[in-house]
């Protein structure tokens, strides 16, 4: 099993992307090769996670940036497949992200919560069929939503004619203000 591991690791560090050309040139300037480099890099990333002051910030740019620039990349591609991938991830990390919002207070005390955070975010847009992403949103998010989707629609609309008579007197209110500070200058003049 780990030398399967270890082969597809390989594997991915040798595919072209910007990650991997980087790993390339560092590896032809220092005759090290790319997978301890790549080994360090995560060493130090872990142990960073787990000791390092701004570790909630780093575990967020790792869980944020690579996706979000796979995902414009998705966006300009011609297929659809690769859209559909990375709108699952975001969806899991949307409600991943709420969810977190309210128990991250208490288990960023833990010593090693940010490094299991980064684990989590890794495995969800991790570059496989079955990555975390779609099994959290095949097993856990659709059928929750397939289940209560007309319940979630009539919530989003209360809250949508809701914003939307706020809008309108807030608008009425404006126009009020606007006409009286108007009348007011003209009685002043």
């Amino acid at each position: 099993m780990a030398a399967g591991i270890k082969q597809r690791f390989e594997q991915f560090l040798h595919e072209k992307n910007l990650m991997t050309n980087v790993l390339a040139k560092i590896e032809e300037r220092t005759g090290v090769s790319r997978l301890y480099i790549a080994l360090a890099i995560v060493g130090f990333v872990a142990i960073y996670l787990v000791i390092g002051y701004g570790a909630s910030l780093l575990c967020n740019l790792i869980g944020f940036a690579y996706p979000a620039y796979i995902s414009i990349k998705a966006i300009e591609s011609a297929t659809k497949e690769d859209d559909t991938k990375w709108l699952t991830y975001w969806v899991v990390y949307g409600v991943f992200s709420v969810a977190e919002f309210f128990g991250d207070i208490f288990l960023s005390w833990f010593p090693f919560y940010y490094m299991g955070k980064c684990a989590f975010l890794v495995w969800c847009m991790a570059p496989t069929p079955s990555n975390g992403s779609v099994l959290i949103y095949t097993r856990i998010i659709r059928p929750f939503f397939l289940k209560n989707e007309s319940k979630i629609d009539d919530a989003f609309k209360n809250i949508s004619d809701k914003a939307t008579d706020v809008a309108d007197k807030f608008k009425d209110e404006a126009k009020r203000a606007v006409a009286n500070i108007a009348f007011e200058e003209k009685k002043a003049s």
